[in-house]
């Protein structure tokens, strides 16, 4: 199911790198910015998400707080976000079913792998509407940051 701008985010609850229960309805009040990822420790992956992390200033100018999600299990995210001091929580889909429900998941991808988070972001303003969506389905790009930037712009601070 594609997640479209202007509708309700789907709510979640999935477990974090310190093995704690988050959800999105958490972050009623905040922007949040859900960037869905392949799998940790490759290289776009890696990339991407230490953008995230050398730019988190900017996400702070318009209290919006990046959360990470990949089917990874928490233990694997632990050990990734400790190893690239991410700055912010990487949570786990392990399940699939936050990915299913944003329209993020692979069906097969490389080496067969059934079910891999597909490389998405979904700008979410303080009252759960979703502001930005893009789903990628080459795992070797990257979201278009500029895009965000320019959708958390007109949500103000």
């Amino acid at each position: 199911m594609a997640i479209a701008v202007g509708q309700t985010a789907p709510d979640f609850t999935l477990y974090d790198t310190e093995k704690n229960k988050v959800s999105l309805g958490d972050f009623r009040g905040r922007n949040v910015l859900l960037l869905f990822f392949p799998l940790a420790f490759t290289s776009v992956c890696t990339a991407e998400l230490c953008s995230v992390r050398d730019n988190i200033a900017q996400y702070a100018d318009v209290d919006a707080q990046p959360l990470g999600i990949s089917t990874d299990s928490l233990f694997t995210l632990a050990k990734f976000r400790e190893e690239q001091s991410l700055n912010f929580p990487l949570l786990s889909d392990y399940n699939k079913e936050v990915s299913g429900a944003y329209g993020s998941l692979y069906e097969t991808w490389g080496f067969d792998y059934k079910g891999v988070t597909k490389r998405s972001a979904f700008l979410i303003d303080r009252n759960g509407i979703v502001r930005y969506a893009e789903v990628l389905e080459n795992a070797g790009e990257q979201p278009d940051f500029n895009a965000i930037k320019a959708a958390m712009a007109e949500l103000g601070a």
